[in-house]
């Protein structure tokens, strides 16, 4: 279905309105699939990234200022989601051997568990979600990466 038909719009000022209406209206729609895949798990979309920033690093655990500078969404508390995670018994703060005043955050053994399962989970619904072939998939993350590369700076 096209773009038009699924926001009832008629038409676009032009094609670059057109991509980034499309682009944003994806964006929200992927995400919406995303959060049902991890809904069972009790998860938040950011707290999933935490869990999988933390995975990469393990057994070795990382600062708060780790996390926060490869999430997804830059606004995101870190702070905030590994206390949620912590609750959840996934994680858990340590003192920093290089920082006395800072903390670190490593994943619990059951939450290595926890995330694996579902990076499992998840990499089965990207599979059968993208029903797109890799030269395909490849020119799109290309094109992607090409846009982001091209950030406007004066507006």
């Amino acid at each position: 279905m096209s773009i038009e038909k699924e926001i009832k719009q008629k038409s676009f000022k032009n094609p670059y309105n057109k991509l980034t209406v499309n682009l944003m209206y994806t964006n929200g729609w992927l995400t919406n699939q995303y959060a049902k895949v991890i809904k069972p798990y009790n998860l938040t979309e950011q707290q999933c990234y935490v869990l999988r920033i933390l995975r990469d690093n393990y057994p070795q655990s990382v600062t708060i200022n780790h996390i926060i500078e490869n999430m997804i969404d830059e606004m995101s508390n870190a702070s905030r989601l590994v206390d949620k995670l912590i609750a959840k018994k996934l994680v858990v703060k340590e003192k920093s051997i290089n920082d006395l005043r800072s903390v670190d955050v490593r994943l619990t053994e059951s939450g290595v568990a926890f995330i694996d399962e579902l990076i499992v989970k998840i990499m089965k619904w990207e599979v059968s979600f993208f029903e797109v072939n890799e030269s395909d998939l490849q020119l799109l993350n290309d094109l992607l990466i090409r846009l982001r590369k091209k950030s406007p700076s004066n507006i």
